[in-house]
């Protein structure tokens, strides 16, 4: 094992039993969303001078199993599910209720959110006043809402942590079970009945149960399977996805297989899991210094920000081809993969310098009232929830900024403690 020198050593900083390790990877999950979106965002102009917008990464024949290792959200979800539990049993510890986890989880999920459609709702209403076509601010709009997706399904399953933690505590191979079960069973009704909105159960299923893979983490036992075990578990994972797609009824592509959500996205978080297991005594090393501890301390603190915002920068980066015709070589060609380098860079340091000023809504309100009853609570949930699961399903619009921007207030409001429960 490499040595840690007196110099390098970081004094404990962080309460006992935090993994740093996994913030290392929820970190490095966030920035690898941004890059792999701006290698998705292609725009040039065609022959005609008209704008066109091109994916030249999902084109490429290497992609589907690339995506096996770029579609990073099963892991995330399973390190979410690793921080939930974790998060859970100190409520749990200082007397709280499953009402005061969801509530704290709601606020840090849906302020920063609030105010990401209330000003970037409010810059395109602004464009569109001043003459902006209504039409290609409301294709514009879509496009920016892309990521909601996250929300809606994470503040689904953050819902299910104290009730999912109970079922694990009790019986946690059957509460897996369970969930797989379903999970087989929704995949199998959409695509017997052709029906994908039967489909969006999976919301629910698959995310919680790769959510409950972390809280086999988090109690200790996946780092009781043989360190020699790992790399085959995920080797047999991965193969299972390939196996699934050579049925025909999954796509090997985990873009594809993402809205909504299919049982091979289980199995991408199984082997991604097995890899991080087996990366995490270099990982835990890595963070035990104090350049990449403070790097991820800081980039922590403003994850949604940097989720919520990346697609405005990645887009503005990529309208350069647009203000400056020439300046940058068409889309799909060797020239354009060249210039991702600069142009990533860019999107990250215009995303870093903005959070600054954006990151104060990741940190949620200074004070709150009173705690909501469980039914306004459950009436925040549903309006927190609504505009982002719109945004998956329907795409968000102009129009959607203005209702999304209401509810979500309210949703705020009332989990600060600012409506009456009477």
């Amino acid at each position: 094992m490499t040595s840690i020198t007196p110099a390098t050593r970081i004094p404990r900083t962080v309460p006992a039993g935090r993994e740093l390790s996994v913030d290392l990877v929820r970190v490095c999950c966030v920035l690898t969303v941004v890059v792999l979106h701006s290698l998705m965002v292609g725009l040039g102009t065609d022959a005609a001078g008209h704008v066109s917008q091109g994916n030249p990464v999902q084109a490429q024949p290497w992609f589907p199993v690339a995506s096996w290792f770029g579609q990073i959200m099963p892991v995330f979800f399973v390190l979410g599910g690793f921080a939930s539990l974790k998060s859970w049993r100190s409520v749990q510890r200082r007397g709280g209720s499953a009402a005061d986890f969801y509530r704290a989880r709601l606020l840090r999920l849906a302020s920063p959110a609030l105010g990401w459609y209330l000003i970037v709702g409010g810059l395109l209403w602004a464009a569109v006043a001043l003459g902006f076509p209504f039409a290609l601010g409301d294709l514009l709009a879509g496009g920016l809402g892309m990521p909601l997706w996250f929300l809606a399904a994470y503040l689904i399953t953050q819902a299910l942590v104290p009730g999912l933690a109970l079922a694990h505590d009790r019986a946690p191979l059957r509460t897996v079970g369970a969930l797989l079960a379903a999970s087989v069973v929704v995949d199998l009704a959409r695509y017997a009945s052709g029906v994908t909105a039967i489909g969006l159960l999976n919301l629910v299923f698959v995310w919680a149960l790769v959510q409950q893979l972390g809280f086999f983490f988090a109690d200790g036992s996946l780092h009781r399977i043989p360190r020699r075990l790992l790399p085959v578990i995920a080797v047999v994972a991965f193969a299972a996805v390939g196996l699934l797609g050579l049925t025909g009824r999954y796509s090997p592509d985990m873009l594809t297989n993402l809205n909504p959500p299919t049982v091979p996205l289980v199995l991408i978080g199984v082997g991604q899991t097995a890899l991080f297991l087996l990366l995490q005594p270099a990982l835990d090393r890595l963070m035990a210094t104090r350049p990449a501890q403070a790097v991820v301390l800081f980039l922590g603190t403003r994850l949604m920000t940097i989720y919520l915002w990346h697609l405005l920068f990645v887009i503005l980066v990529a309208a350069l081809v647009l203000v400056a015709p020439g300046s940058i070589p068409a889309t799909g060609t060797a020239g354009w993969w060249w210039a991702r380098i600069p142009g990533d860079a860019l999107v990250l340091g215009a995303l870093l310098l903005a959070s600054f000023g954006l990151a104060r809504f990741e940190r949620g309100p200074a004070r709150v009232g009173p705690a909501p009853s469980v039914p306004l609570l459950v009436v925040a949930a549903v309006l927190a929830i609504a505009p982002p699961f719109f945004a998956m399903e329907f795409r968000l619009n102009l129009l959607g900024f203005v209702w999304g921007a209401a509810m979500l207030g309210a949703a705020v409001l009332i989990a600060r403690g600012r409506v009456s429960r009477a």
